[in-house]
C-alpha cells in the first residue's frame, strides 16, 4: 500500500501543485482546506504524514499540531509545516508545538520530497511503488 499524504493549505495553488508532486512521486493524496477540516480528516483516517501550512483560517497550523500531539495515537505522526513564516521565532514554535520539520515557502520541490521520503524510512529518490 502507497503512503498517504495529507496536504493541509488553503490556498488552492499550493494545494494542486503539492497534490501533483505528491501524486507523481508515488504517493496517495488526501486535502483539507483549513484546520477544522484537517482534523477531521485525521480521525476518519490517519494519513502516513502531514503537510501543513501554518496560516489558515477557523484554525492554524501552530494549532493544529498541538491539538494532534495531545492524542497518544497520533504522537509519532510525521507533521512538516509549510509556511510562508520565516522568522526562526516561528520555526522554533512550530517544533517546539510538535512539527517534525519546517519548510518555508517557496521551496525546492526536491529539497520537499526528500525531507518528506526521510520522514517516511523511505529511499531519498525514486517513485513509491506499492508492495506486490
Amino acid at each position: 500500500m502507497k503512503p498517504t499524504i495529507l496536504v493541509v493549505d488553503d490556498e488552492p495553488s499550493i494545494v494542486l501543485s503539492l497534490q501533483v508532486l505528491m501524486q507523481r512521486a508515488g504517493f496517495d493524496v488526501r486535502i483539507a482546506r483549513d484546520g477544522d477540516e484537517a482534523l477531521r480528516s485525521v480521525e476518519d483516517y490517519t494519513p502516513d504524514l502531514i503537510l501543513l501550512d501554518a496560516m489558515m483560517p477557523k484554525r492554524d497550523g501552530f494549532d493544529v499540531c498541538q491539538t494532534l500531539r495531545t492524542n497518544p495515537a497520533w504522537k509519532s505522526l510525521p507533521i512538516i509545516m509549510l509556511t510562508a513564516r520565516s522568522r526562526d521565532v516561528e520555526r522554533q514554535k512550530g517544533l517546539a508545538l510538535g512539527a517534525t520539520d519546517y519548510i518555508t515557502k517557496p521551496f525546492s520541490t526536491r529539497d520537499l520530497l526528500t525531507t518528506v521520503r526521510r520522514h517516511l524510512g523511505l529511499p531519498a529518490t525514486g517513485r513509491v511503488e506499492p508492495a506486490p
